[in-house]
């Protein structure tokens, strides 16, 4: 009986522990955010803190904000856009020219579809920023790839302008180099 108390106990506590508020991973663009002004910066990356001054080429801070640390895509797409490839270009020749840097590239979705075909849909997004940097000269050991699926959404409502902004490949720079 004990057992079965004990059991059931650990049960409810672990599932209120996953009860949390909808809006955890929201972004408002501000330093309080828990992603900082310049998106997530999870994964080993480098934080809010530590990405320097804006101004210096060689500051993670540069990458972020004058580079840009994200690409977006098209409904249902992990295939590279125009407009991506410019962006990628500039996140190719800043990591040729930071080789101290690996990177973590996380593949994103919107919320519509199942959580299995999102997580599914935002690695093979990863893999397609992570392919296009390999071809622009930067090592595949330099770079890890995740996906969160629909799970980490930067913008949160049911239309259209939100769900763009959560079909995305969010660069994050690694202190120190990934084996």
């Amino acid at each position: 009986m004990n057992k079965f108390l004990i059991a059931g106990l650990m049960i409810s506590a672990l599932a209120v522990s996953a009860c949390t508020r909808p809006d955890r991973f929201a972004n408002d663009g501000s330093a309080n955010s828990p992603y900082g002004a310049n998106g997530a910066y999870g994964a080993g990356g480098v934080g809010q803190s530590g990405l320097g001054d804006a101004s210096d080429p060689r500051s993670t801070a540069y990458f972020a904000q004058t580079i840009g640390d994200r690409v977006l895509f098209a409904v249902d797409q992990s295939s590279v856009s125009p407009e991506a490839m410019q962006v990628l270009n500039g996140q190719a020749q800043w990591l040729s020219t930071n080789s101290q840097y690996g990177i973590v590239i996380e593949g994103h979705a919107d919320e519509q579809g199942t959580r299995e075909y999102n997580v599914a849909l935002g690695a093979r997004r990863a893999n397609s920023v992570r392919e296009y940097l390999i071809s622009r000269g930067i090592s595949a050991n330099r770079i890890r790839t995740v996906s969160y699926g629909k799970e980490r959404p930067v913008a949160l409502c049911s239309d259209q302008s939100c769900y763009s902004q959560n079909r995305r490949a969010v660069t994050v720079i690694s202190a120190g180099g990934i084996s």
